[in-house]
């Protein structure tokens, strides 16, 4: 079965609940998890003539927000006596961070949340759980929305 399960997290309700799902299972199976958060590239051209934000602050900003969803998954794993990681990167689509992660921390297994959208949504806003799907040979586990 299972022993090392990646769980990626965006602080959302949906993540959350695809982070309980994670922690039972590796409860149940004697696993392990990551968890895992992908930080945004700067959105910002550096020849542009106005920055928003400056690069500096935006970094620092994603890391402190990616750190405490981290932090949350750390703290309801070991409060269910499983052992967690955490890991960041910085990718220019989530989807690539996620397998990029899963492949090197040898996780057997990610689950993640899908929003289940259907039809021309689905074709037109694009699913990261489906990128990962369709470019992964490792097994993954998709905790759908009601």
């Amino acid at each position: 079965m299972f022993k090392h399960i990646l769980v990626p997290t965006d602080g959302s309700d949906l993540s959350q609940k695809a982070i309980d799902g994670a922690i039972d299972l590796a409860q149940s199976v004697g696993a392990r998890i990551t968890a895992y958060a992908c930080l945004p590239q700067y959105p910002y051209s550096p020849f542009a003539d106005v920055a928003v934000e400056p690069p500096d602050d935006f970094h620092a900003r994603a890391e402190r927000e990616a750190r405490e969803h981290l932090r949350a998954v750390e703290r309801a794993a070991e409060s269910a006596g499983v052992s967690c990681a955490s890991v960041t990167s910085v990718d220019a689509a989530p989807y690539i961070g996620i397998i990029d992660a899963a492949e090197r921390h040898g996780c057997d297994v990610i689950l993640m949340a899908s929003h289940g959208r259907r039809g021309l949504g689905s074709l037109l806003i694009g699913s990261e759980t489906q990128r990962v799907l369709t470019h992964t040979k490792i097994p993954v586990i998709v905790y759908r929305s009601p």
